[in-house]
């Protein structure tokens, strides 16, 4: 009901009581009839369904988005070249594919974990990364070649507990595994020591998947 139609209404009301009516009494049957007339509005309002329910997310579809899919997977983790395995790691896809959760779980020490996306504006992957020594280093990269390559400020990663430039590669094997090359800078990447080296293999106890 439109300002109109409420204004038709009232005079409705007021034709009713005929022209003898009282002035005072006919303002204020009209208010009232105007202010009834407003509430029913204001109900039938709030009574009409929407439109239909929001349009879903479409989560993130973009081929770039899929291109560190290879690490995911619930891993067996070993130094490369050995047969101590050192840690599990679960990697998932998560938030409708727009981002990939590492939980790094090693056997003797505490954990660590990092969230991973490909951010569109920027043309590159990011990596945010927090353990249990209260470390926080963000790290930023994109695919060369088959592997992903993230690269971060990480205080005391060099030798000798020396700040420094993380470098990580990640590159999937023909044999379903994955190597995970770490090297750090303390020169801003004129030269690289090697940090760690790692070979995630598929876990025989990964959890089965719930139905």
């Amino acid at each position: 009901m439109d300002l109109g139609d409420r204004f038709f209404f009232a005079n409705s009301q007021l034709s009713l009581l005929g022209n003898g009516a009282e002035p005072d009494m006919r303002i204020a049957i009209a208010g009232a009839a105007l202010l009834a007339a407003t509430t029913l509005t204001t109900l039938a309002s709030a009574q009409t369904p929407p439109n239909g329910p929001p349009p879903a997310p479409k989560g993130c579809t973009d081929p770039e988005a899929r291109q560190f899919d290879f690490w995911v997977g619930y891993w067996d983790v070993y130094p490369s070249g050995k047969d101590t395995k050192v840690a599990h790691s679960l990697i998932e896809r998560l938030y409708m594919g727009c981002g990939i959760r590492e939980n790094w779980m090693p056997l003797r020490a505490g954990g660590g974990g990092s969230l991973n996306s490909y951010v569109p504006k920027e043309k590159a992957w990011r990596q945010t990364w927090i353990d249990s020594s209260g470390a926080h280093v963000e790290f930023k990269g994109g695919l060369h070649d088959r592997s992903m390559v993230l690269e971060g400020f990480w205080a005391g990663s060099a030798p000798g507990g020396k700040d420094g430039i993380t470098r990580m590669t990640y590159t999937p094997n023909p044999d379903g595994s994955v190597r995970q090359h770490g090297q750090v800078s303390i020169d801003k990447g004129k030269t690289w020591v090697e940090s760690f080296d790692f070979i995630y293999k598929p876990s025989k106890d990964a959890p089965a998947k719930p139905n």
